[in-house]
């Protein structure tokens, strides 16, 4: 470890032992999602998550506008104690085209984060979309979290942020440059339907970096992998998915209405779809790769995934998917039986029935997938648009600024 780390809290588990699978994403309370989240359920949705569906972990930003205020708002409401759920949120992007990932900014941005979350502490924090700065200011970054964690105000560090080379390469950076792995990364959008570039070298580098669990997240690709799309709606103004992959991504939406395999199944659209597949392969992708958490119970650690919604209803059809991924892998979780009968999804009456039914439709989810959906992707088939973009400049670096303007 290098003379500048501050050591390890020797009472820490490592992160996958107490990460919960799965985690609600909360970067749909803002504005980039909904009109105005302050006039969505997001109080229902969150008291439904911990209180009724027993999904005890969160994830928000600091730039996802008003989700943290709302989140912690939502939390207190609903009098659970607060050492009954796992808290994430990030630091270092202020806005769309501006990061400042010096020490002070991110230890006020973690600081003021408390208090907007209501909350003595954060649980793990992640360097938000760290492939937009230089390798010195990510390391800068961790370690002013790693600070904070010696003085008890967050837990865990992560980094965040979509190239997965980038993220892999970032992890063996930090490893080699301070003695200590990064606790987590959080990818998103490259386990899914349309893209699948996580699964295989990035992965296995990140585990041989040490990273303890690497959560997938936007298994809808920020709206991408929806019946609207994000033609239609706040994600028109910013989703920085070219017109062709939109289009195809069209065309998939509308072969998941067309075709009967989802509506037998019980599943409404791309959105089931997509959901399914993503948390399915995730589950079994991190738990091969040893990037997984254990917290679930059982013999088998899963890949955790992070999913966002806009409505309760939205909620429920994700915990049955989830619970009917969790009775295919064999591992226990908490359920409602009156969800599920409705559905029938995960409904039979011991284990084993319920197993067999969660292959099934994992192998028919799986089949539909790669017979009638990645023929439409064609070259567009793991396509990554490029993050940042070329000529991006970051605006809170002003020598960066300056020389771009030169």
């Amino acid at each position: 470890m290098a003379l500048d780390e501050p050591p390890r809290p020797p009472h820490l588990a490592p992160l996958r032992q107490v990460l919960p699978p799965l985690l609600l994403g909360t970067a749909t309370f803002n504005t980039q999602y909904v009109d105005d989240p302050t006039v969505m359920p997001y109080r229902g949705i969150v008291r439904r998550a911990l209180v009724d569906l027993g999904i005890n972990a969160f994830d928000t930003s600091p730039y996802y506008g008003p989700s943290e205020s709302l989140l912690g708002e939502a939390l207190e409401a609903t009098g659970v104690e607060r050492s009954r759920f796992f808290l994430e949120t990030k630091a270092g992007r202020v806005h769309g085209t501006g990061f400042d990932y010096s020490a002070p900014a991110i230890q006020a941005s973690v600081r003021r984060s408390l208090q907007r979350l209501r909350t003595p502490y954060v649980d793990l924090v992640f360097a938000h979309d760290a492939e937009f700065v230089s390798e010195g200011e990510v390391l800068a970054a961790v370690r002013a979290l790693r600070a904070l964690r010696a003085d008890g105000i967050l837990r865990y560090v992560g980094i965040s942020g979509f190239p997965v080379d980038v993220l892999a390469s970032l992890s063996e950076l930090i490893l080699r440059e301070t003695g200590e792995p990064v606790d987590a990364v959080l990818s998103y959008g490259h386990c899914t339907v349309q893209n699948t570039r996580l699964l295989g070298d990035p992965v296995t580098r990140m585990h041989k970096a040490g990273v303890s669990v690497v959560l997938n997240a936007s298994l809808l690709n920020m709206g991408l992998l929806t019946t609207r799309g994000v033609n239609n709606g706040p994600q028109a103004k910013w989703h920085p998915s070219p017109p062709a992959l939109r289009d195809v991504c069209a065309v998939a939406a509308q072969v998941c209405k067309d075709e009967p395999e989802p509506a037998s199944l019980g599943m409404k659209g791309i959105e089931q779809v997509a959901l399914r597949y993503a948390m399915d392969v995730w589950a079994r992708e991190g738990a091969r790769s040893q990037v997984d958490t254990v917290s679930a119970g059982g013999s088998l650690g899963i890949g955790a995934s992070v999913l966002g919604v806009t409505t309760e209803a939205e909620l429920d059809e994700t915990a049955l998917e989830w619970w009917s991924v969790l009775d295919g892998l064999g591992l226990p979780h908490f359920a409602l039986g009156g969800l599920q009968s409705r559905a029938g999804v995960g409904s039979a009456p011991d284990a084993a029935s319920r197993q067999k039914n969660g292959l099934e439709r994992t192998a028919a989810v799986k089949k539909f997938v790669e017979e009638k959906l990645v023929p439409v992707f064609g070259e567009l088939k793991d396509f990554s648009w490029a993050s940042p973009e070329e000529g991006w400049v970051n605006e809170l670096n002003p020598e960066v600024a300056a020389k771009a303007r030169s």
